[in-house]
C-alpha cells in the first residue's frame, strides 16, 4: 500500500493533495483582513462605551453641584448656575483652564447643549443630552451611519 502510495506521491498529478508547502499563507491571506477588521471593531466599540461613560459621568457631576445648590432668598444670593455645572460636565472642573482638555472629544460647550429640566412635583430634575460620536473611517467604509449618544441623569434636589 505504501509503494502505491509513494508511486501517486511523487509521480502523478495527486501530489499536491499530501504536499502542504504554502497553506500558512493561504490561510492567512483568507484570514487576517477578517481579524483586522474585527479587531477594529471591538476598538471603536469600546471607544464609543468610553465616551458614553464620559458623558454619564460629566452629567452626574453637573447634577450634583445642581443638587446642592442653595436657592436665592432675601438673605442670601445664590452662586450657582447652569453655566457653572455645563462646565463641571464638559471639564470635570468649574473653573477649567484656558487650554483644559473636554472629557469627550467634540464635546463640549460651543459644540453641544445640555439640558436641565425644572425640578418637578417630586422634587427631581433631569440633566440631558445627546452627542454625535465621531467615528473613525472603518465605520463609513462598513456602511454604518452616524451614531448618537444619548444621555440624562436623575437627581434629587436637596439644596442646603
Amino acid at each position: 500500500m505504501n509503494a502505491i502510495r509513494n508511486f501517486f506521491n511523487r509521480r502523478c498529478c495527486f501530489a499536491f493533495w499530501w504536499n502542504s508547502e504554502g497553506a500558512v499563507l493561504a490561510e492567512a491571506l483568507i484570514a487576517v483582513p477578517f481579524i483586522t477588521v474585527f479587531a477594529a471593531g471591538i476598538l471603536e466599540f469600546g471607544n464609543i462605551f468610553w465616551e458614553r461613560m464620559q458623558i454619564d459621568a460629566g452629567l452626574r457631576d453637573a447634577g450634583r453641584y445642581l443638587a446642592r445648590c442653595r436657592p436665592t432668598s432675601p438673605t442670601y444670593a445664590s452662586t450657582c448656575s447652569e453655566a457653572t455645572a455645563k462646565l463641571i460636565a464638559f471639564y470635570g472642573t468649574q473653573s477649567p483652564a484656558a487650554d483644559a482638555a473636554l472629557r469627550v472629544p467634540g464635546w463640549g460647550p460651543a459644540l453641544a447643549d445640555i439640558t436641565v429640566n425644572a425640578v418637578g412635583a417630586d422634587n427631581t430634575f433631569t440633566i440631558e443630552t445627546t452627542h454625535l460620536y465621531e467615528a473613525s473611517p472603518v465605520f463609513a467604509w462598513l456602511g454604518i451611519d452616524d451614531i448618537t449618544i444619548s444621555a440624562s441623569h436623575e437627581e434629587r434636589y436637596m439644596g442646603w
